[in-house]
């Protein structure tokens, strides 16, 4: 939507006056697995499994309007995020069909907690010190002062997409 794109661009230009190296994510999702390497010949049983497992799933919303700081796990990259503050129980219903694909074919399931966001910024190194404290205070203070925002950081999921090289997945939600 346009209104989450200006508030976007707020929220990044801002940013940057602490770390200038920030660059806005060109797409947006939520994530409910690790990335996993999976065998050519696994893709198509995989997506079947993942198809089953999530076809008696519903409908739901969730609300993501707290800013947040992340690094990935090796440190290289930090992201300025909204983390998911409801609609979390909906979420890990999701991650928990997820991860049992997942073991069937011996891969690594989710976070054991896990602070569902939507990466808005990101930047190469661990940056999180110069963006947490003040910035995210401010950051904050935007997100909750933008017109609209509670309904525009109100999110209807209606499907979950699975992302293998170039191949998407899409598996509706009831």
């Amino acid at each position: 939507q346009e209104e989450f794109l200006e508030l976007l661009e707020l929220l990044v230009r801002h940013a940057r006056t602490y770390v200038s190296s920030l660059a806005a994510m060109e797409e947006f999702h939520l994530s409910l697995s690790q990335c996993v390497v999976l065998r050519y010949h696994w893709i198509d049983p995989f997506v079947r499994s993942l198809k089953d497992r999530l076809a008696a799933c519903h409908r739901f919303f969730c609300v993501a309007d707290q800013v947040k700081v992340y690094t990935n796990q090796n440190k290289t990259r930090t992201f300025i995020g909204l983390e998911v503050s409801a609609g979390h129980f909906q979420l890990m219903e999701l991650v928990s069909e997820v991860d049992r694909v997942l073991e069937e074919f011996d891969l690594p399931t989710f976070y054991k907690d896990p602070s569902f966001h939507i990466s808005l910024a990101w930047c190469v190194g661990d940056l999180s010190g110069r963006l947490e404290g003040q910035c995210l205070r401010e950051l904050q203070d935007i997100v909750d002062g933008f017109e609209d925002s509670a309904l525009l950081l109100r999110v209807q999921w209606e499907q979950i997409r699975c992302k293998s090289g170039n191949k998407y997945f899409s598996f509706p939600l009831r």
